[in-house]
């Protein structure tokens, strides 16, 4: 068995164990179809996509400015988002979402599996977190960010298949939550270095 297939294999066995833990981080809005979602978006980083493209993102997480790409939108089919249109009602759905599909890697105020998610919408651009849920296989492939945080947690996204639709529902789940709180800092540890240091992830 392969390095890769092996490594593959103990995250699976690792995710699929993390789903009867019974623990849900999730919380329930009150908030009410239609109500806005007022949200506090990063601002684009330019990074150098030379051939130490991975380093630069990497410096780019522990600095804390990790967005991609010259808009930070990241690598895949979404390209804008109409934030507008992301209100309470669907961040009820996302909140109902988050436990079957999230969960079992990630947690809102801890590092699980993966890294944890209070003050995502506050370090990505909403087109970057659409594109990591809808299209994770080319995002660590291709987009620096999601390779650096592919070399930190040792645990590439997994694909769960979910519309557009679903998806935006989580990332109105996670603006609400956002809206509600400053960002969440993390230690990392990028690839390479020595002690951990704690950031914004």
């Amino acid at each position: 068995m392969t390095r890769h297939a092996l490594k593959f294999t103990l995250v699976l066995c690792l995710g699929l164990a993390a789903c009867g833990t019974g623990k849900n981080n999730s919380s329930w809005s009150t908030a009410k179809e239609g109500d806005p979602i007022i949200p506090a978006l990063p601002s684009a980083v330019n990074l150098d996509y030379g051939a130490d493209a991975t380093a630069t993102a990497a410096q780019a997480v522990e600095s804390g400015t990790t967005t991609t790409g010259p808009s930070g939108k990241g690598v895949g089919p979404v390209t804008s988002v109409d934030i507008a249109s992301l209100d309470a009602g669907k961040a009820a759905l996302g909140a109902q979402l988050f436990p079957t599909k999230c969960s079992a890697c990630h947690k809102m105020e801890e590092r699980y599996i993966g890294p944890a998610l209070a003050g995502v919408t506050k370090r990505r651009e909403p087109e970057w977190i659409l594109n990591m849920i809808l299209n994770p296989e080319n995002m660590i492939q291709k987009d620096p960010t999601a390779k650096a945080l592919l070399a930190q947690y040792l645990a590439p996204m997994a694909n769960q298949q979910l519309r557009r639709d679903e998806a935006e529902s989580i990332l109105a789940y996670f603006l609400q939550y956002d809206a509600g709180q400053g960002a969440a800092t993390e230690t990392v540890t990028p690839a390479g270095s020595e002690p951990a240091k704690t950031i914004n992830q």
